[in-house]
């Protein structure tokens, strides 16, 4: 698909649906919407890929219907029983994710199919955290139980179907029962905004990243190492967030609100204080679904005086799931090892000053321009650093130190 047809495609579907927004309501602007979300999922993030596109479109759609299913019939009991609702979508992630692809290709031989894996789920990580937050939702009367067509809505938004923001189904519905009005014109800059770091400085930085860079298979100076990892943190940043802020300001075009995904990451002056900022809506979502319940949990099993030991391993937990959500590979568990390794020296370095400090002059400790300043710099390099793991697997570092001189 040349990007000129992309950018047709794409500009249509936003005035349709900003269209549908405002001049419909009820049920026949549910069940448009859901057509229109339907129709440009398919073109926009199936149609043509392989010849099993049609396979691969029809899969996910059955899988929609499979995960409403689970929350029609428990999502609504008492007990246990919501948690098979919120585990199916967490279960299809994993199965994606980490099911061989031997097991597909044995599947599709038996069918007459010439499978080369398991079909490709786009966006299936978003969805899956989307879905399984819903049937919280739903169970803490927070939201009351969708129909079919409003839980298709939620799950096959196409501007956040890809690569988010993680979208709560209580802020997406937002958009149907009041008016979300964001200015034209603020919308349409960030969507060039996003277009300009995405595609344009993205693509720049890209130059001088792992990739760009250093697999060339050529012996490189060991500066060259700190100047990949900048720019593939340079990189990451404006892919992502562009990205975020394409799906954000298309959103807002249609009439539907997002959350943001970023605040100023690069000004985090610790790794706890960096998730706070970067992917915003994952952190929400690990906060409050994993590390609140798993620390009180901790704490009531370890009693309060292993207070702040429980939270410490609650958010090593944590980290490690964050790792493990991003990709398949040990590198993928170092990344997020890394990052509970930074959270939990914090928080015990925090606990350290409090005792060491006292309450005033560790209030002065914080608002320290100098330390804080400090800090800055060294969270930026950890983080940079620990992107090593989330950009190459164990052999392609083990390739890049190879190289150094």
């Amino acid at each position: 698909m040349d990007s000129l047809t992309l950018l047709a495609g794409l500009l249509a579907y936003v005035a349709a649906g900003r269209l549908v927004m405002r001049q419909l309501s009820g049920g026949p602007r549910e069940f448009v919407f859901a057509l229109l979300n339907l129709a440009g999922v398919f073109f926009f993030l199936f149609y043509g890929g392989n010849e099993h596109f049609v396979l691969r479109f029809g899969t996910y759609v059955a899988l929609i219907v499979g995960l409403y299913v689970c929350l029609l019939l428990f999502g609504g009991k008492r007990g246990h029983w919501p948690w098979l609702a919120f585990f199916a979508p967490l279960v299809a992630l994993i199965v994606v994710r980490y099911v061989p692809a031997s097991y597909y290709i044995a599947l599709g031989h038996a069918l007459g199919k010439s499978w080369r894996g398991v079909p490709q789920m786009v966006g299936i990580s978003y969805l899956a955290f989307r879905c399984s937050r819903l049937v919280l939702e739903v169970r803490n009367g927070t939201v009351k139980r969708p129909n079919f067509v409003e839980y298709f809505n939620f799950a096959f938004f196409l501007p956040t179907m890809p690569v988010g923001p993680i979208n709560t189904y209580a802020n997406f519905r937002r958009g149907f029962t009041e008016r979300y009005d964001v200015p034209v014109g603020r919308a349409a800059l960030r969507i060039l905004v996003g277009a300009v770091k995405y595609q344009f400085l993205g693509n720049l930085c890209n130059q001088l990243t792992y990739s760009g860079l250093l697999l060339d298979d050529h012996p490189h100076h060991w500066m060259d190492l700190p100047v990949a990892m900048l720019f593939y943190y340079l990189y990451l940043y404006l892919n992502f967030s562009g990205f975020c802020d394409m799906a954000i300001g298309a959103a807002a075009l249609i009439g539907i609100p997002v959350p943001e995904n970023f605040d100023n990451p690069f000004a985090a002056r610790n790794v706890k204080d960096f998730w706070n900022r970067w992917h915003i809506t994952l952190s929400t979502w690990m906060r409050d679904v994993v590390f609140s319940p798993l620390s009180k949990f901790f704490v009531g099993k370890f009693g309060i005086q292993w207070a702040d030991h429980a939270i410490a391993l609650a958010i090593v937990i944590v980290f490690l799931l964050v790792g493990t959500w991003h990709g398949v590979g040990w590198n993928f568990v170092a990344y997020g090892a890394a990052h509970a390794l930074g959270v939990v020296a914090n928080h015990y370095y925090t606990i350290f000053l409090k005792k060491k400090l006292g309450r005033e002059r560790f209030k002065a400790y914080n608002e320290n321009r100098w330390i804080r300043a400090v800090a800055v710099v060294l969270t930026f390099c950890y983080c940079g650093a620990s992107l090593i793991f989330f950009a190459n697997t164990f052999a392609q570092i083990r390739q890049i130190f190879s190289i150094l001189q």
